[in-house]
């Protein structure tokens, strides 16, 4: 109306001209460098909906094929009285995010940006602190995330851990629960949580009739699309550790005439099949043992011919590979390795300590044999 009567009329004209330009059909890729621009255009374009012509696809971001890596520490295994193995997948992940190299060092990052802590307020920096997590699950492959993020727990000091991988207390927590809609309409207006949301909703779209809960029958694509929302406005994580029940930091109990709405947002957390089958599809899956990490051969050809190295080659590639699998024991013990805030006494932690440097020598003596043959 307010720019007149043929405005309609143009709008939808240069709508159908759009229709046969490259920007027909044009998505956003997750993480990107000029990830805002993108999904600037792609809002701005998908208004043609609105006009009952669909410029963009319904989700803002490109499927994503991303490369699968199985590699793993082997488990730490304590025979128990009966003589069956134990072991504790989140404390696997953890150490399989140690031997890779790009997880390990994102992954550091993001923990040291979410634990300092300011001299004069004495609080962390929320902002650089989302920030690296953003970065951390854009960019380290879903094989480590998910298995940090997704592990099963059968123990409280297992939950515990899992549900302090992202850091909670900076991440999000707060005295007390914002508003769920006004949570909401903040991250509306930022156009990458409005994307991740979108594409969250999209991708973890529950089903009565599908066979596995999703209406869109993948469960890679829902994890992935869930962990896109961590570093948000409407992060979610774990409620406790009595469920792998999770929902975002945030309250509908003040919702007035708006509640229906807001329980509707929270539902899709709260009560979605699509979402938890995808979790304990992904927990299941992780029954199968940890394989070794199988080492590789150096690309450098100065290093192809192991007869014409000197002696003191061996030595440092040991140290370099203690460097990336041992920096966690210096580092803010409680989030990389999960010792003082979970509920283990000091013998233990110690044992789990002499356990681990035990395995990493083990297959450290391994690579150094192979490496001379």
């Amino acid at each position: 109306m307010k720019l007149g009567p043929g405005a309609r009329s143009q709008c939808a004209n240069a709508v159908s001209a759009l229709l046969s330009s490259p920007l027909r059909g044009c998505q956003c890729k997750r993480g990107m460098k000029k990830e805002k621009n993108c999904l600037s255009i792609y809002w701005s374009l998908h208004q043609s909906v609105i006009h009952g012509l669909n410029l963009v696809e319904s989700y803002p971001y490109e499927t994503e094929q991303r490369e699968h890596d199985y590699v793993r520490l082997a488990s730490i295994t304590a025979d128990s009285s009966d003589g069956v193995p134990t072991m504790n997948r989140c404390l696997d992940a953890a150490k399989a995010c140690n031997v890779n190299e790009l997880c390990q060092r994102l992954r550091t990052d993001y923990v040291s940006a979410c634990i300092a802590v300011s001299a004069k307020s004495g609080l962390c920096n929320r902002s650089k602190c989302n920030k690296a997590l953003r970065k951390f699950f854009d960019r380290v492959p879903a094989d480590y995330t998910h298995k940090l993020l997704f592990c099963p727990c059968t123990d409280t000091a297992c939950a515990e851990r899992r549900r302090q991988t992202i850091v909670p207390s900076c991440s999000y927590e707060s005295a007390e629960k914002p508003n769920c809609l006004a949570q909401m309409k903040i991250c509306d207006g930022d156009y990458v949580c409005r994307s991740r949301l979108t594409q969250f909703k999209y991708d973890c779209e529950p089903s009565e009739t599908s066979a596995n809960g999703c209406k869109h029958g993948n469960y890679g694509s829902c994890l992935l699309a869930y962990t896109g929302l961590i570093g948000s406005m409407i992060t979610p994580n774990y409620v406790d550790t009595s469920s792998p029940e999770v929902a975002p930091w945030c309250s509908c109990s003040a919702s007035g005439s708006h509640k229906a709405d807001c329980d509707h947002f929270l539902e899709y957390f709260t009560n979605n099949i699509c979402l938890q089958n995808a979790v304990m599809s992904f927990g299941n899956e992780s029954d199968q043992q940890p394989t070794l990490p199988q080492y590789s051969t150096p690309s450098d050809p100065t290093q192809e011919n192991l007869s014409g190295t000197s002696p003191t080659e061996p030595t440092q590639t040991m140290r370099n590979i203690l460097d990336s699998v041992l920096p966690t024991q210096s580092l803010k013990q409680e989030l990389l390795v999960g010792r003082t805030t979970l509920p283990s006494n000091n013998s233990a932690s110690l044992c789990s300590m002499r356990m681990e440097a035990a395995i990493t020598f083990f297959l450290l003596l391994l690579y150094l044999l192979n490496n001379q043959r």
